[in-house]
C-alpha cells in the first residue's frame, strides 16, 4: 500500500508540475531560510538544531531530514552513530570540532509536499587562541540592578534534549551553586562586568562532551520603558502589491531608551499569528538609536507571491512590552494600471527611432543640403589644386568591363562631379601633360590632391603593368601600379588626404582578396560605394551613389584656383 500510495503522490505530483504555467519541474521549488551563524573552538562538542525547527511545535521524523556539507564539493553527512559527525533528523552533532571543521551546512526537509533548506555556518577557532568577541553572543547591557543573563540557545536547548548539566563561569572562574539556565546577578555593580560562560556537560554513547557559550555583561545606562509606539505604518494604511508578486511589509516600534529585551513586534494575518504559515517570511530585528538611545524594534513580513486571497486579508501590525501593547492594520491593494504610461512610453520611444533613423537615412541630404549655405571662409589655404586624384587600372581580356571602365571614367565622372557640381579631378590620359616625367608627374599631382578616389574593378590590382612607355589617352586610359603606391603612402602613411573608393560591377566569389594590402584595409575601413552602369541614378547628381560621393568630396571645390600649366 504504501509503495502505491507513493506511486500516486509522485504521478500527481509529476502532472501538476506539467500544466502548471512556466513550470518546468516536477518537484516543489525549495524554500531557503536565513543562514544561521555559529563560531565555535575546537575540541567542544555540538549538537545543533535549526531555529526554526527547535522553535517549531511540529512532530518530526527522522525522515524529513538529510544533511550534507556544500563547500568545494557536495558531501552529504551519514545518521550512523559510530560517526564523529552524524546526524539524528534535524540534529546535527559534532563529537570533537576540529578546524578543518568550518564550513557551510545545510539540512533538507522533505514533507507533505513541502520542500525548506535550512543552513549553518560553523567557524572553528583553534583552542589556544583566546576568546575573542568573534565567539561571544549577543552581549547583556545592564540598566537595572539585577541584570539576567541567559544561556544562549545553541547551548541550552541541546543542553535539555540530550539530559545535559549546566555550570556557570565568570572570568573562566566557576560560580559555586549556579546550575540554571539563567543567571541572575543581584545588586550588580562594575565589578560584575566581564564575560559569563556557561557549560553543558553532556553524554552520548557512553562518552562525556561539552559545549560552551559565553556572554558579556557590561553595566551601562539605566534604562526607560515606554509604552509601545508603532511609528509605520499608520493605522488603516494601504500597501500597494501587484498580484503574483513579491512584497514586503514594515513595521517599527518604539518601545523606550536602552531597552535589551522585553518589547515584541510582529505580524498578524485576520487577528491570527503567521508563524510558520507558508508563503509568509518573518523577521525581526532591533537597534538602539545613537545618542537618544531610543530602541526600535522592526519586524519585516515578506510575502513570497501575492495572491487575490491577500486583498481580502488585514495584515496587523503588534506591538507589545510589559506596560502596554498596540496595534496598526495595513490592507493590500494593486496598483492601478499603468498601461497609459506604457502606452505613451513606448510612443515616444518609437518617434524617437523612427526620426533617428529618419535623420540617419537623410544624413547625407542634410550635410550636401547645409554645405551650399555654409561656405567655408578658408576655402583655398591648404594650397591643393585638385579636389581628387582618380587611380585606375585597365582590364586586361574582358573587353566589357573595359569599356564600362573607360565610359565611366571619361564620361559619367567628368559630367557629374565637374560639370555639374564644380570639383576639378586629375585624370590621367586627360590632364597629364605629354612629355613630363611620369613618376614626377604623379606624385606632384597627388600631393596637390584632396582625396584619392580609387575605381575598383574585379582586376584592380592584379591586372598588367603598365610602362613609362604606354600611350595614354581618353580614349584609353591608363594607370599604372606607381600610382597605387604612391597615394596609398600618402593615405595611409601621410595620413594627409582621405579615399573614396567606388566599385565598378560584382567582385565575384573572390571578393577583395586580390586587392594589395593597403586597399583591402581601406575597403575594411570604408564599403566601397557601388556604381551599377544600368541604374536609372547612374549619371544623376541627385542619385544615392552621386549624393554619397559628393558627401565624401571636399565640401567647397577647388574650381577657383588656377591650375598647374
Amino acid at each position: 500500500m504504501d509503495a502505491l500510495r507513493f506511486l500516486f503522490l509522485s504521478l500527481a505530483v509529476a502532472l501538476q508540475g506539467h500544466t502548471s504555467e512556466g513550470s518546468e519541474k516536477a518537484e516543489p521549488k525549495c524554500k531557503n531560510t536565513e543562514a544561521e551563524l555559529l563560531n565555535l573552538t575546537e575540541g567542544e562538542a555540538l549538537c545543533f538544531v535549526p531555529y526554526y525547527v527547535a522553535r517549531s511545535k511540529e512532530n518530526f521524523t527522522d525522515e524529513e531530514f538529510t544533511w550534507y556539507r556544500n563547500d568545494s564539493q557536495v558531501k552529504s553527512i551519514s545518521s550512523e552513530e559510530g560517526e564523529r559527525i552524524h546526524h539524528h533528523g534535524p540534529a546535527l552533532l559534532f563529537l570533537g570540532l576540529s578546524i578543518n571543521d568550518s564550513g557551510l551546512y545545510i539540512t533538507r526537509r522533505n514533507s507533505s509536499g513541502k520542500c525548506i533548506n535550512y543552513s549553518v555556518k560553523i567557524v572553528v577557532f583553534p583552542a589556544t587562541q583566546p576568546l575573542g568577541k568573534e565567539r561571544l553572543y549577543l552581549s547583556i547591557k545592564a540598566p537595572d540592578r539585577n541584570p539576567r543573563i541567559p544561556c544562549p540557545d545553541p547551548v541550552k536547548k541541546p543542553c535539555k534534549k540530550m539530559n545535559g548539566s549546566l555550570s556557570w563561569y565568570k572570568d573562566l572562574t566557576p560560580l559555586q551553586g549556579e546550575h540554571g539556565d539563567d543567571l541572575r546577578v543581584y545588586n550588580s555593580t562594575t565589578a560584575d562586568e566581564g564575560i559569563y560562560t556557561c557549560i553543558c556537560t553532556w553524554t552520548h554513547n557512553h562518552r562525556v562532551y561539552k559545549s560552551t557559550a559565553s556572554r558579556r555583561l557590561q553595566i551601562g545606562e539605566s534604562s526607560d520603558v515606554s509604552p509601545p509606539q508603532i511609528i509605520i505604518p499608520q493605522t488603516n494604511t494601504v500597501h500597494l502589491a501587484a498580484k503574483g508578486s513579491r512584497t514586503t511589509m514594515n513595521c517599527s516600534a518604539f518601545c523606550g531608551k536602552n531597552i535589551a529585551d522585553g518589547c515584541n513586534v510582529w505580524w498578524q494575518k485576520n487577528g491570527k499569528s503567521l508563524e510558520g504559515e507558508d508563503g509568509y517570511d518573518l523577521t525581526t530585528r532591533g537597534a538602539i538609536v545613537g545618542l537618544s538611545k531610543q530602541t526600535i524594534i522592526t519586524a519585516l513580513l515578506t510575502i513570497a507571491r501575492v495572491s487575490a486571497q491577500d486583498f481580502q486579508t488585514t495584515f496587523t501590525c503588534v506591538a507589545e512590552n510589559s506596560l502596554g501593547r498596540t496595534s496598526a492594520s495595513v490592507t493590500l491593494k494593486p496598483p492601478e494600471s499603468i498601461a497609459p504610461l506604457v502606452i505613451g512610453a513606448v510612443s515616444v520611444v518609437l518617434l524617437s527611432v523612427l526620426a533617428a533613423a529618419m535623420v540617419k537615412y537623410f544624413a547625407i541630404d542634410l550635410a550636401l543640403l547645409f554645405r551650399r549655405y555654409c561656405t567655408l571662409s578658408s576655402r583655398h589655404e591648404d594650397g591643393k589644386v585638385y579636389d581628387a586624384y582618380v587611380v585606375y587600372q585597365t582590364q586586361k581580356g574582358d573587353k566589357a568591363l573595359e569599356e564600362t571602365l573607360c565610359q565611366f571614367v571619361t564620361n559619367v565622372l567628368p559630367s557629374v562631379l565637374e560639370q555639374k557640381c564644380g570639383y576639378r579631378l586629375f585624370i590621367h590620359g586627360r590632364d597629364d601633360i605629354p612629355g613630363e616625367d611620369r613618376l614626377e608627374l604623379v606624385e606632384t599631382r597627388v600631393k596637390l590632391s584632396r582625396r584619392l578616389m580609387v575605381i575598383l574593378t574585379p582586376g584592380s590590382g592584379s591586372g598588367s603593368e603598365v610602362t613609362d612607355q604606354q600611350r595614354t589617352s581618353p580614349q584609353t586610359p591608363v594607370v599604372g601600379g606607381y600610382d597605387w603606391q604612391v597615394g596609398l603612402h600618402e593615405a595611409l602613411v601621410q595620413t594627409e588626404m582621405s579615399v573614396i573608393l567606388v566599385q565598378l560591377g560584382a567582385m565575384g566569389p573572390q571578393g577583395y582578396t586580390h586587392l594589395p594590402a593597403g586597399l583591402q584595409h581601406l575597403v575594411r575601413k570604408s564599403a566601397p560605394l557601388r556604381w551599377r552602369e544600368d541604374s536609372r541614378g547612374a549619371a544623376m547628381k541627385n542619385s544615392r551613389f552621386w549624393k554619397r560621393v559628393r558627401y565624401m568630396m571636399p565640401a567647397t571645390p577647388a574650381k577657383s584656383t588656377p591650375a598647374i600649366v
